[in-house]
């Protein structure tokens, strides 16, 4: 048996034991402080966070709306003179579906905007405001 191994003599009465560096204590100390920074100052910048994010998600469905409007009117030209010049009555029944179809969806797209612009002001905070 080997006592020797398992028994840890206790250090000289004049010496400290060396602390040892862990780095991995250390990174875990740098990331809880941070984390705690980050707590703390969220209050601060959560209204310019919101605020930005408004502006930017405008500007998205500004940017949607103005691509569909150009592809509706694109597709539905396309639809029409297919509609008009076509021989088969099959091809001008297609071209009457995808018309009222393209119509269908352009107008949801722009109700979307109608109701973020004009109807969201009412309950903005949670409560009614009309």
């Amino acid at each position: 048996m080997r006592l020797k191994n398992k028994l840890q003599t206790p250090a000289p009465a004049g010496k400290k034991p060396k602390a040892r560096f862990s780095p991995a204590k250390a990174a875990y100390y740098v990331f809880l402080s941070f984390m705690m920074f980050l707590m703390a100052t969220q209050p601060v910048y959560a209204s310019d966070v919101w605020t930005k994010a408004t502006e930017i998600m405008k500007d998205v469905y500004n940017q949607i709306v103005l691509i569909s409007t150009v592809a509706a009117i694109v597709t539905a030209s396309v639809a029409l003179l297919m509609m008009n010049f076509s021989r088969s009555g099959r091809t001008v029944d297609e071209s009457r579906a995808w018309l009222k179809r393209i119509c269908i969806t352009w107008a949801i797209l722009n109700g979307l905007g109608f109701i973020m612009a004009y109807i969201t002001p009412f309950f903005a905070d949670g409560k009614w405001n009309g």
